[in-house]
Protein backbone atom coordinates (compact mmCIF):
# COMPACT_ATOMS: atom_id res chain seq x y z
CA UNK A 1 0.00 0.00 0.00
CA UNK A 2 1.40 3.63 -0.34
CA UNK A 3 -0.10 6.35 1.10
CA UNK A 4 -0.77 9.78 -0.78
CA UNK A 5 -2.05 12.73 1.12
CA UNK A 6 -2.59 10.52 4.19
CA UNK A 7 -5.05 7.93 1.87
CA UNK A 8 -4.12 4.42 1.45
CA UNK A 9 -4.22 3.18 -2.16
CA UNK A 10 -3.14 -0.41 -4.04
CA UNK A 11 -0.46 1.28 -6.26
CA UNK A 12 2.91 -0.20 -5.48
CA UNK A 13 4.94 -0.92 -9.06
CA UNK A 14 3.01 1.81 -10.78
CA UNK A 15 4.76 5.02 -11.80
CA UNK A 16 4.21 8.39 -10.06
CA UNK A 17 3.65 10.01 -13.42
CA UNK A 18 0.53 7.08 -14.57
CA UNK A 19 -0.90 7.93 -10.69
CA UNK A 20 -0.88 11.93 -11.40
CA UNK A 21 -2.72 11.61 -14.31
CA UNK A 22 -5.04 9.07 -13.63
CA UNK A 23 -5.78 11.58 -10.85
CA UNK A 24 -5.91 14.40 -12.95
CA UNK A 25 -3.21 16.81 -11.46
CA UNK A 26 -1.51 19.25 -13.56
CA UNK A 27 2.40 19.14 -13.80
CA UNK A 28 1.97 22.82 -13.79
CA UNK A 29 0.66 23.49 -10.42
CA UNK A 30 2.06 20.69 -8.11
CA UNK A 31 4.96 19.70 -5.81
CA UNK A 32 5.99 16.15 -4.68
CA UNK A 33 7.90 14.39 -1.90
CA UNK A 34 8.02 10.62 -1.07
CA UNK A 35 8.88 9.42 2.23
CA UNK A 36 10.17 13.14 3.04
CA UNK A 37 12.11 13.84 -0.09
CA UNK A 38 10.49 16.10 -2.73
CA UNK A 39 10.69 14.78 -5.90
CA UNK A 40 12.21 16.69 -9.28
CA UNK A 41 9.89 17.41 -12.05
CA UNK A 42 12.42 16.25 -14.42
CA UNK A 43 12.30 12.77 -12.42
CA UNK A 44 8.69 11.97 -12.21
CA UNK A 45 8.54 9.86 -15.26
CA UNK A 46 11.06 7.15 -14.11
CA UNK A 47 9.62 7.32 -10.07
CA UNK A 48 8.08 3.66 -8.94
CA UNK A 49 5.72 3.57 -6.24
CA UNK A 50 7.08 0.63 -3.95
CA UNK A 51 4.95 -0.62 -0.90
CA UNK A 52 5.18 1.15 2.27
CA UNK A 53 5.61 4.85 0.53
CA UNK A 54 4.64 7.71 1.98
CA UNK A 55 3.73 10.54 -0.68
CA UNK A 56 2.47 13.85 -0.71
CA UNK A 57 1.26 16.18 -3.20
CA UNK A 58 0.55 20.10 -2.99
CA UNK A 59 -1.46 21.72 -5.44
CA UNK A 60 -0.22 25.64 -6.09
CA UNK A 61 -3.67 27.77 -6.39
CA UNK A 62 -3.55 31.44 -7.55
CA UNK A 63 -5.69 33.75 -5.80
CA UNK A 64 -5.92 37.42 -3.96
Amino acid sequence: MVKINGEEYDLAGETLSDYLASANYSMAFIAVEINGQIVPKSQIGSVVLRDGDTVEIVSFVGGG
